[in-house]
């Protein structure tokens, strides 16, 4: 399957997915969602890969969604395509690694959460500045990781965490340099992809089915929400 949006390239048993959006700082187009979906679909049925790595084009993991299309027009397809995407996420049954190369902002640090390791580079940043303008945040996910408090603080203030207060709570396992960043993803993803697939798959079903949050039933995570000026 060939993709717009997106780079897939196979190293071995491990997938790597590079959002290729550099020019909009790899936002989350509708467009771009629907790829991930269908990536993940197409990487799940292919027995020959056991782990996947996300990485961002240019100098930003991901900035967020993309509030240009958030009109009111297109708000419903907007929720429908949020919905499909963070469930195919949250179920996806091969270990998800993020290789966070810069700015994980909003529905970035989404994308980062819900995968199940995350390694950044020196530089990164992390953040949900969304709640300011009227977006609900995705607390359940980053409850699990880094426990109540913590995500309460970050989901309700917005503020911004660097990548060693990153690391010091919890929501990445290593920081490393820039140059570094990918070729250590790609050796944590091939640690991970020694053990047997049937064991990958069972062991990441036990995951998905501990998880202590649900997506809101009906408008996924942009139930309710209002477009700027709307």
């Amino acid at each position: 399957m060939s993709y717009e949006l997106l780079i897939l390239e196979r190293r071995d048993k491990t997938a790597l997915v590079t959002l290729n959006r550099a020019e909009k700082r790899n936002a989350l187009s509708i467009a771009l969602r629907d790829e991930i979906d269908r990536c993940l679909q197409e990487l799940e049925a292919d027995d020959s890969v056991s782990a996947t790595v996300i990485i961002g084009s240019g100098p930003v993991f991901c900035a967020g969604f993309d509030t240009k299309e958030f009109s009111p027009d297109r708000m419903e397809e907007v929720a429908a395509s949020s919905d499909r995407y963070h469930r195919r996420l949250m179920e996806f049954g091969k270990p998800l690694l993020a290789a966070i190369n810069g700015p994980a902002m909003g529905g970035g640090l989404d994308l980062a959460v819900l995968c199940d390791m995350r390694i950044c580079a020196e530089g990164a940043t992390f953040a949900h500045p969304e709640i300011k303008f009227g977006a609900p945040v995705l607390f359940g996910p980053l409850r699990e990781i880094i426990g109540g408090g913590l995500a309460r603080d970050l989901c309700l203030t917005g503020r911004r965490i660097d990548a060693q207060e990153a690391q010091r709570i919890g929501l990445v396992s290593k920081v490393v340099p820039a140059d570094r960043l990918l070729e250590e993803t790609l050796a944590a993803a091939g640690t991970v992809a020694e053990a047997p697939l049937a064991a990958l798959k069972a062991t990441k079903q036990m995951i998905i089915d501990t998880y202590s949050w649900e997506m809101a039933e009906g408008g996924g995570a942009f139930a309710g929400v209002q477009p700027p000026g709307g």
